[in-house]
């Protein structure tokens, strides 16, 4: 593999814009492990915020480098990688992002991300340019975490109604109020888990490419790993409150027991993912919980006109990023 030559300053600006894309995605994606546990007032905002930020950093204990190998690897070709391909990617996943986050819209980071390197890869060398298998296993996983938060959502919220059938609704309140802490910290740990790791794959990706970490490397260095949760958990730090009523209310009327439920189901289908590798969406596996557990209680409990309009965000994330990292590849030959 051709060793890339760039400036140590040239290394450090894309090191820094991926470090940007990573506290955006904290930043963004907050709402998707504090929504439910603010909306039902559980926690107040600043509390559950710190909650969240604190377990997206416990998870580099936690969780392997499955996710990262992925990305670094699996997603396109490392021999088509250059300054311009990470810079496109990033610039494409960062627009779409702020896009997203400006209109409270609650869409992917994860994918945003993917659609970058996608988007960037073709600019420089056609469709040959991208790993196929990796790609599809993403592309799978963009259906299959969203309908098996909804399975594990609905699934928990019949098991929790059926044992719970004999209590007042002021003890089931009282009980999962307290339920829901755990469930919302196991989440917040998925969702470090997870997404953390794509950045750190995108820099893994720059540093094999510049020759800084050889080819065959089992792990980035340690230093790539601490920074990338710790940006995650300062941009949740700071949380995206935009897209907060989208996720708490808009779908579904949630209580304590249904936020603890939603969480729950969402929290197991990132850990399973995570475990096998895959970069799903946190977005995409919240959203689908939610309506699992509205659902479970009558369809009419779901606004499905909301629930179709994040879809649609949905659809569009991996070709709107695309197309800005295809353009921001073109624009970085100009400046840099």
């Amino acid at each position: 593999m051709h060793t890339l030559q760039i400036s140590i300053y040239v290394l450090g600006l894309l090191i820094a814009l991926a470090l940007v894309f990573d506290f955006m995605n904290g930043f963004h994606d907050a709402a998707n492990a504090i929504a439910t546990v603010v909306s039902t007032g559980v926690l107040k905002p600043q509390t559950a915020v710190a909650m969240a930020a604190l377990f997206n950093f416990i998870a580099i204990f936690v969780v392997g480098l499955h996710v990262a190998s992925t990305v670094g690897k699996g997603t396109i070709d490392p021999g088509v990688v250059d300054q311009y391909v990470i810079f496109g990617a990033l610039v494409g996943a960062i627009a779409w992002n702020l896009f997203t986050w400006y209109y409270g819209i609650p869409s992917s980071s994860s994918h945003a991300l993917i659609g970058g390197l996608v988007g960037a890869a073709v600019a420089k060398s056609g469709t040959s340019a991208l790993v196929g298998d990796g790609l599809l296993k993403t592309v799978k996983w963009i259906i299959i975490s969203p309908l098996m938060g909804f399975v594990f959502g609905s699934i928990i919220m019949l098991i929790v109604s059926w044992l719970f059938v004999r209590s007042t609704p002021r003890r089931v309140d009282k009980w999962f109020r307290r339920l829901q802490l755990v469930s919302a910290a196991s989440y917040s740990l998925g969702h470090g888990g997870n997404d953390a790791q794509k950045t750190i794959g995108i820099i893994w990706m720059l540093l094999i490419a510049v020759g800084q970490v050889p080819v065959d490397a089992s792990a980035p260095p340690l230093w790539v790993v601490i920074s990338c949760y710790g940006a995650i958990s300062f941009g949740t730090l700071f949380g995206g409150w935009r897209i907060v009523k989208t996720m708490g209310q808009k779908i579904t009327k949630l209580k304590p027991v249904g936020g603890f439920c939603a969480e729950t189901g969402g929290a197991m289908t990132l850990l399973i993912a995570s475990h096998f590798g895959v970069p799903v969406s946190t977005t995409h596996t919240i959203t689908g919980a939610i309506v699992g557990v509205g659902s479970s209680q009558k369809m009419s409990a779901v606004r499905w006109g909301v629930a179709g309009n994040i879809v649609w965000a949905w659809v569009f994330t991996i070709p709107a990023s695309a197309f800005v990292a295809a353009l921001a590849f073109w624009v970085g030959h100009h400046i840099m």
